[in-house]
């Protein structure tokens, strides 16, 4: 099963960085057991396993050490009386007599002998996947990322433990395994990693009894992925473990597409700007987990934006204008008026967010010119523009909104243009004509995507009007 091949490759890294023989066995009763399960708090929570199998009166938080020892030893003896199934073995089939059960993942139907060793491979594997939004997790069969986990987990520990951080929720090895490596890829190595400030993040979530770990988005950890391996394709195998356990599959991940949007990002807007709006146009790219997989690569394509599909289906036009400054309401003090104008400000600011993730996005994905389109398409926008404001009645700007810009075809938009040009004033006369040229040369994939481009550029010349 594969969670064995993770748990190799982790305990060769280990054996290497710590210049130690340990058998699987051996690293599980001396570091995974007592870190994992020695606890009241339990960092993993697999069903119908040894641990989690409680006598009449047991409770996981009241067990004595003695109690727990006894567990450990109940998994022992079943794995040296050959028990290969999931309660035993993590990610192997369910137990049933003549078929895998409807419950069984990462399962093959050619057959395979486990050893004692490759179950412990397996349990130790059980703490090294990462948990993404929308109920999956990754495993990631790199080295330096298996040991960056397996340092998470005296970290999770600690939280768990400390009673000064309140209740933080166990059994969540696998969405803390997210959010650290999501945060400490996202830091200079160099930089210690402070506690305090990662409690105080957005990784914590107060409830009102405890404290619950959120779940980081799988763009965002690809995007931090990404920064320390910039130029590195890798295969990513992507599951769920529970009541039914699920897989997608082993998908290509590659992070010098992300990079490729990062730097396009900056080209367009500026270095500044893409530092200062890294958090949230990140949170922005992404369609769900299992629509990435689907798509075959983890890549361009699966960064969309969300919602932006709409637009090219249904050729709706977003709206990117300036809010109107709010007036200081009567009896309102100063400093509630200027919280509602930074709160005015913030929204405003997520709307050009918004409009430089859709646009870098688009970019990206055109195949040739990149920088050069957008500029380009800028312009075209702006004459569009002129040529409607010049118009005494609404028939151009329905021309352009309701004919040129929704145009499903290459063919329909030249019509399109061919009419603007009968009319349209002579100083933008030659840009609209080179516009034509470029739509005949275009492949249909890339008129796609320009055409929502030059409709969101349109869209945000009315900041302006």
């Amino acid at each position: 099963m594969y969670s064995t091949n993770i748990g190799k490759t982790f305990l060769t890294t280990f054996n290497r960085q710590f210049n130690k023989t340990d058998s699987a066995k051996a690293f599980f009763k001396k570091e995974f057991f007592p870190l994992f399960f020695d606890h009241p708090k339990y960092m993993l929570w697999h069903t119908n396993s040894p641990f989690v199998q409680m006598k009449k009166g047991q409770k996981p938080h009241l067990l004595t050490e003695e109690e727990r020892l006894e567990k450990l030893n109940n998994l022992a003896e079943k794995i040296t009386a050959g028990d290969r199934d999931a309660s035993v073995a993590i990610g192997f089939p369910a137990s049933e007599a003549k078929e895998f059960a409807t419950t069984s993942g990462l399962v093959s139907d050619i057959s395979q002998s486990a050893d004692e060793e490759d179950v412990y491979l397996s349990w130790i594997a059980a703490g090294l996947g990462m948990g993404v939004a929308g109920g999956y997790c990754i495993f990631l069969n790199e080295p330096d990322v298996l040991l960056t986990l397996y340092k998470g987990w005296k970290q999770y520990r600690n939280l768990l433990n400390d009673p000064a951080l309140g209740n933080v929720a166990p059994n969540k090895i696998n969405t803390w395994n997210g959010q650290w490596v999501n945060y400490c890829y996202s830091h200079e190595d160099d930089i210690p990693i402070d506690i305090p400030a990662l409690y105080r993040s957005d990784i914590f979530k107060q409830e009102i009894n405890s404290v619950s770990i959120n779940t980081v988005k799988w763009s965002t950890l690809y995007f931090n992925l990404s920064k320390k391996y910039p130029d590195k394709s890798t295969t990513g195998y992507i599951f769920s473990l529970g009541q039914t356990n699920k897989t997608l599959g082993f998908i290509p991940f590659h992070f010098k597409q992300a990079r490729r949007l990062i730097d396009c990002y900056e080209n367009l807007f500026g270095e500044n700007a893409a530092l200062e709006d890294k958090n949230k146009y990140e949170a922005l790219f992404g369609v769900h987990i299992k629509r990435a997989c689907e798509l075959g690569i983890i890549g361009l394509h699966a960064l969309q934006p969300q919602d932006l599909k709409k637009y090219f289906i249904k050729g709706a036009f977003p709206n990117f204008k300036k809010k109107k400054v709010p007036a200081q309401k009567k009896g309102e003090s100063e400093d509630a008026y200027l919280s509602r104008l930074k709160s005015a400000a913030e929204k405003d600011k997520d709307t050009v967010i918004l409009f430089r993730t859709y646009k870098t996005w688009l970019v990206a994905m055109l195949t040739k010119n990149n920088e050069e389109i957008a500029e380009y398409s800028e312009e075209i926008a702006i004459a569009l523009h002129a040529y409607r404001d010049n118009g005494r009645t609404n028939e151009r700007k329905n021309r352009i909104e309701k004919d040129l810009l929704t145009a499903a075809s290459k063919k329909k938009f030249i019509n399109e243009l061919a009419a603007i040009v009968q009319d349209i004033e002579a100083e933008h006369l030659s840009l609209i004509k080179d516009l034509k040229n470029r739509i005949h040369l275009m492949t249909s994939e890339d008129f796609g995507y320009f055409i929502v481009l030059l409709r969101f550029d349109y869209a945000y010349q009315e900041r302006n009007n």
